[in-house]
């Protein structure tokens, strides 16, 4: 193992020297739609993160039940079992772009209802419950289009750092959004977070509404909305190494990255904090996440994908298991870039390899498969961390949970030596 990181920090080398220029790290922004998409985007997450990390804090606050936190986000995330698969057919069958500022606007109005119960001093965890599920249930419909439209924006040869671009935008969002939900929590309330949110989806609205993109040509409906879901089932189950990816991804979501719902908790019962480290937390991981996504850009395109991500895979629950044991402030945070960095070798990088491997006409209900997985794990996790949590602690929870991931991550790359050849 230590030969093979030897090889592959050698590999890194050579490719920074021969296609790392700095340049080339946004090369899919010299695309116009991409670029639009990029800004808007960069926008709206900013404000999904100030909801998220407020939102997460307040019903702790009117709970002190780290079992709420799991069940908000199962609430979150539930609706994704339901509607995930059916939201990857529409994807393939309508405008990807119509989709989705259908999606943004609903967002948008649960986000305003969210701070009105707030403002009026009304809000109740049932509420957060309730809200959750419904913006459960936009995301759902959202996150297929947002994965296949990204080949609509670039050319297929940039699709692979437009990706990462993506990963970068979103964590830069979670190193900066939860950060500044902290201190707007801590000085003004929760509801300005909501509001601010609210806001922010005006901007990828109005970037979808700006790009100039092909006119969208729907499929012949030949076959039943049934018969299509059996299609991309059935592609994601003989593919071998699609198969091995999407399994790889819900494990480590499972299991692993469900400890973010535990922040909250883990801010006031183990660290001694209040909303504004339970930000910092938030973004430390965010902060770490951005750089990943960044140093993947910054690789162009390279050759020995699988090996980072094998090196992801493994180093991320040896992190989590040294997190379960740490009492300082500062090295959390510490920890924390490192958890972010290293999920993000994996997801960033197993979604390039799915989309890379999947023709066109099955983009959207493949990446169905691999949203529902993803987002379809993660409130199960949440839902279990937290139940976890309430009757053996924190740092036994997660504890356990990683070593969960690492002998899982571990019989993988033993099983399946294909997923460090992937290129």
């Amino acid at each position: 193992m230590i030969r093979e990181l030897k090889v592959l920090y050698r590999q890194i080398r050579t490719q920074f020297a021969n296609d790392g220029e700095p340049r080339g790290t946004f090369t899919a922004l010299k695309h116009r739609n991409y670029k639009l998409w990029f800004q808007g985007q960069m926008v709206s997450l900013f404000g999904t993160w100030m909801q998220a990390t407020a939102q997460g804090f307040l019903i702790f606050e009117l709970t002190k039940s780290p079992a709420y936190l799991g069940l908000a986000g199962f609430a979150a995330g539930a609706p994704t079992w339901v509607f995930m698969l059916y939201a990857g057919v529409v994807a393939d069958r309508m405008s990807r772009r119509k989709m989705m500022v259908i999606t943004q606007v609903a967002m948008m109005v649960l986000a305003f209802l969210t701070a009105a119960l707030t403002f009026l001093h009304v809000i109740q965890p049932w509420h957060i419950i309730v809200l959750s599920f419904g913006f459960g249930v936009t995301n759902a419909f959202d996150a297929p289009a947002r994965q296949a439209i990204v080949q609509e924006l670039v050319a297929r040869e940039d699709m692979t750092n437009a990706i990462a671009l993506n990963s970068a935008m979103f964590n830069a969002s979670v190193a900066l959004g939860p950060a500044v939900g902290g201190v707007t929590y801590a000085l003004f309330g929760p509801a300005w977070c909501f509001v601010i949110n609210g806001l922010s989806f005006i901007a990828v609205i109005a970037a979808l509404m700006a790009m100039k993109l092909e006119p969208f040509q729907p499929r012949p409906h030949r076959s039943t909305i049934a018969a299509d879901l059996k299609e991309g089932l059935a592609y994601v189950a003989r593919h071998p190494m699609i198969r091995t990816l999407v399994l790889l991804v819900g494990v480590i979501s499972l299991f692993g990255f469900a400890f973010v719902t535990l922040m909250p908790a883990w801010a006031v019962t183990i660290l001694h904090g209040h909303a504004t480290l339970n930000g910092l937390l938030q973004s430390a991981r965010g902060l770490g996440a951005l750089v990943s996504a960044l140093l993947i850009a910054a690789l162009g395109r390279f050759t020995f994908r699988g090996k980072i991500l094998t090196v992801g895979a493994l180093s991320f629950p040896l992190l989590l298991i040294a997190f379960s044991f740490i009492r300082s402030e500062a090295l959390s945070l510490v920890c924390l870039f490192g958890l972010g960095f290293t999920l993000i070798l994996v997801f960033n990088l197993a979604n390039a390899a799915v989309q890379s491997l999947t023709p066109d006409a099955l983009r959207g209900r493949v990446m169905s498969v691999y949203s529902l997985v993803f987002f379809g794990s993660l409130p199960i996790g949440s839902l279990i961390i937290g139940a976890m949590a309430t009757k053996i602690g924190e740092p036994t929870t997660i504890l356990v949970n990683a070593f969960v991931v690492l002998a899982f991550t571990a019989v993988i790359v033993l099983a399946v030596p294909q997923v460090r050849k992937l290129k």
